[in-house]
């Protein structure tokens, strides 16, 4: 356990969706951190044989401390995180997390708050909800899922929300024209989006065709790094080499090796991972680093990114 990482208890576990389990926090020994809408916490999942450290949104109201709320999905192709919590954690099980980080917040310059959820999408926005009404904020939630696997909190969403709550379910051959909705935003509108990839990518698209500027336009994906070939990384200080397997990261096989490598979002976005490299060829995998560092070869994001080559020298 790291100096800032808080002991929690699980008082619930809740499922809220076909594929999705919701799970209620509270400090074992300490308080929790204040935390401001679209911020998330890394979970430590300490497993029998391997340990796993994901990022989930807090979907709880920001003006309440008292407890965090997170909400997990089952994933077909998981590496072990999601699988975990929903087999293994239990109510009255001990967990650690980190303080709470926020990549994602809302632009409070904003006129309006077009918000775009794609299945578990939803819940960074869960937490953007009561700070919207309570600054008297003109917003508007769109959220995309299959009710048959997703599609958590929606008939309370509907009930709360109104007319500023869209719904459309795939399962129901329901679809939401991403064109349309943009087109019809008026000016000083900005546009917030989590979900799948694929739908990131629509709407930054669409944007992008209809000439918006990009400052107006944010997205966060909590993205499991993929797997790839497995390669050896060696320390220059140390000579000290380590294996990365075909289905872990370079970070994680770092943090396995006991070599401290500070991290926050684990998804190749927020920059803080950034390690030097000395020798090598890297596939970049990150939404960080430009395409002239990329060409460069002397930095890697370990959370994502892989070598290229059989072997990477870290200068570090």
């Amino acid at each position: 356990m790291t100096t800032n990482q808080i002991r929690v208890t699980v008082q619930s576990v809740k499922q809220v969706a076909p594929m999705i389990r919701e799970f209620t926090l509270t400090a074992v020994d300490s308080t929790l951190f204040p935390f401001s809408p679209g911020s998330h916490v890394i979970v430590d999942m300490l497993g029998p044989e391997k340990n796993y450290r994901n990022a989930y949104s807090l979907l709880s109201n920001p003006n309440d401390a008292s407890e965090y709320r997170i909400a997990v999905r089952l994933q077909e192709d998981s590496r072990g995180g999601s699988v975990f919590m929903h087999e293994q954690v239990k109510q009255g099980d001990e967990l650690l997390i980190s303080p709470p980080a926020n990549l994602f917040s809302p632009d409070w310059t904003a006129k309006k708050h077009i918000l775009i959820a794609g299945g578990i999408g939803i819940t960074p926005f869960m937490s953007y909800l009561p700070e919207l009404e309570r600054r008297g904020a003109t917003f508007e939630l769109h959220y995309l899922f299959h009710s048959q696997q997703s599609g958590a909190y929606r008939e309370q969403l509907a009930e709360q929300y109104g007319g500023q709550f869209f719904a459309y379910d795939s399962d129901a051959a329901q679809r939401c024209n991403i064109e349309t909705l943009l087109t019809e935003c008026s000016i000083g509108t900005h546009i917030y989006v989590c979900g799948p990839e694929k739908l990131i990518q629509a709407v930054e698209s669409a944007a992008n065709e209809m000439g918006w500027p990009e400052g107006l336009v944010h997205s966060e994906e909590f993205a499991a790094p993929k797997p790839g070939t497995p390669f050896a990384v060696t320390l220059k200080s140390t000579n000290q080499t380590i294996e990365v397997g075909e289905e872990e990261s370079l970070l994680e096989a770092l943090e396995d090796a006991d070599i401290e490598v500070e991290s926050l979002c684990r998804g190749g976005v927020c920059g803080r991972c950034i390690t030097p490299v000395a020798e090598g060829d890297i596939e970049h995998r990150d939404g960080f680093l430009s395409e002239s560092e990329k060409s460069s070869n002397h930095c890697i994001m370990p959370c994502v990114s892989r070598a290229k080559s059989d072997r990477l020298v870290l200068d570090i």
